[in-house]
């Protein structure tokens, strides 16, 4: 068991438990059984390592009160909303004869000896708590669940866990699964049609080792026209002289009467 030590505090106010927590100190309360409750404080760095672990708000601890000792189970932490560090701690007595509700962490051993890992599946958790009932005096730290001949395709139900006695899950009406030993998933690109293959990407295919066509003109030149040059902007056209209004293009000249 865990032991932790603490002071009784008598401040209260916002601001005085302020400085308490800017000295290296958390504001605490315990209560619970026919006591009243106490306020603590305790030192963040006897805290610091177990508040990092799952198993801190299900784990009973040997609280040491000013040299009286009571066992208590953490219920609740508030953390700061930025900092993410605890700003206070409640601590529930253990009292003999009661039960208590507790999410329980699941811890799973021999994986190495399961033959479904070893040829390349999964374990898939479905559950990393198990929410169960449990007696104030016997509390289990975790769940154990041997892994060992697992195969691919097996499915860890809560029955096949051994509980320590007169603990039980909270839920009793059906008998829900805890973890599955699964293959594992490939995913498969499909290949990529001819529809769906980019415009660039199929010019380039195009391109490369691409010769041209016979009588085509060679990459890079630029055919000649017919004509000796191009007629530019606003220059003048091919004709001598522009038709005359009211002069018909078609029709030739006609001859003055010979004289005589």
């Amino acid at each position: 068991m865990t032991h932790l030590k603490a002071t009784k505090r008598e401040i209260s106010s916002s601001g005085k438990l302020n400085l308490l927590r800017t000295g290296g100190m958390i504001p605490a309360v315990v209560y619970g059984g026919s006591k009243g409750n106490v306020n603590l404080s305790l030192k963040k760095i006897h805290l610091k390592d177990m508040l990092n672990t799952e198993s801190f708000l299900s784990k009973v601890l040997d609280l040491d009160i000013d040299g009286s000792s009571e066992k208590v189970i953490p219920r609740d932490i508030a953390l700061h909303p930025l900092s993410n560090e605890p700003i206070h701690i409640d601590f529930m007595r253990v009292v003999k004869g009661t039960k208590i509700i507790l999410e329980i962490p699941v811890k799973f051993i021999n994986n190495d000896k399961s033959p479904g890992l070893k040829k390349g599946g999964v374990l898939n958790i479905v559950r990393r708590t198990v929410e169960l009932r449990c007696p104030a005096e016997n509390i289990p730290n975790e769940i154990t669940i041997d892994l060992d001949n697992t195969e691919i395709g097996t499915s860890i139900k809560i029955s096949s866990v051994k509980l320590p006695s007169d603990v039980i899950p909270t839920i009793t009406d059906r008998d829900f699964t805890v973890a599955t030993v699964v293959s594992p998933t490939i995913v498969v690109e499909p290949e990529k049609t001819a529809e769906e293959t980019p415009e660039g990407e199929a010019a380039v295919a195009g391109e490369e080792g691409a010769t041209p066509a016979e009588g085509a003109a060679p990459e890079g030149t630029e055919e000649k026209t017919d004509d000796k040059k191009a007629a530019k902007p606003g220059g003048k056209s091919d004709d001598k002289k522009a038709a005359k209004p009211g002069e018909d293009k078609g029709k030739a000249p006609s001859k003055k009467p010979e004289k005589k």
